[in-house]
């Protein structure tokens, strides 16, 4: 089963792309390569059940087992260990990648509160777009009464897109409801 999202973008969203970057290889049109999904938890060091229900959070939403990151280096100020876990990460490629894009995009972020769309300024300068959301309960996978606490996390959309331009162009068109200032 092919995902929407990528039907789409195969589609429509290559010669749309095409025809206004002026490309002449369909290879030069920017696509999503991958998306990470991160989790810091400082509180994880001291706190094995916060660690744990991360890791299962982070693997409903995304379908996939998250890997634990751990302290490179000792910090004695936040009580903090070499090899101590101090968050969760996710990477996503291909179906499922686009399949999470595809939920994030269409259900997660108009459920937001307040929401007027997305900061179109989060680009690093290579066309990659990053996200902080500020609670899990936006994603429908998790029940309100399932979590002991409200965490975020972080998400970095990963394309092959030289500028900014070219990948806010490819988000815009996949759906990604940027702000209009």
């Amino acid at each position: 089963m092919t995902q929407r999202l990528k039907t789409v973008y195969l589609e429509t969203i290559v010669p749309k792309l095409k025809e206004q970057f002026g490309y002449t290889n369909i290879h030069q049109v920017p696509k999503v390569v991958k998306i990470t999904v991160n989790r810091g938890l400082g509180e994880a060091s001291q706190n094995a059940k916060a660690l744990e229900s991360s890791i299962a959070e982070l693997a409903t939403i995304t379908g996939q087992k998250p890997v634990v990151t751990r302290a490179k280096k000792a910090i004695a100020g936040f009580k903090l260990r070499q090899g101590m876990p101090v968050g969760v990460m996710v990477t996503l490629r291909s179906e499922r990648m686009y399949a999470f894009l595809d939920r994030l995009i269409s259900l997660a972020l108009p459920r937001i509160r307040d929401f007027r769309g997305i900061s179109a300024k989060s680009f690093d300068g290579r066309g990659n777009y990053t996200l902080g959301i500020k609670e899990q309960l936006i994603f429908p996978e998790i029940e309100y009464d399932s979590i002991e606490q409200i965490r975020g996390m972080d998400v970095s959309i990963i394309t092959t897109a030289n500028t900014d331009e070219e990948g806010r162009a490819l988000l815009k068109e996949m759906g990604m409801p940027f702000r209009t200032n």
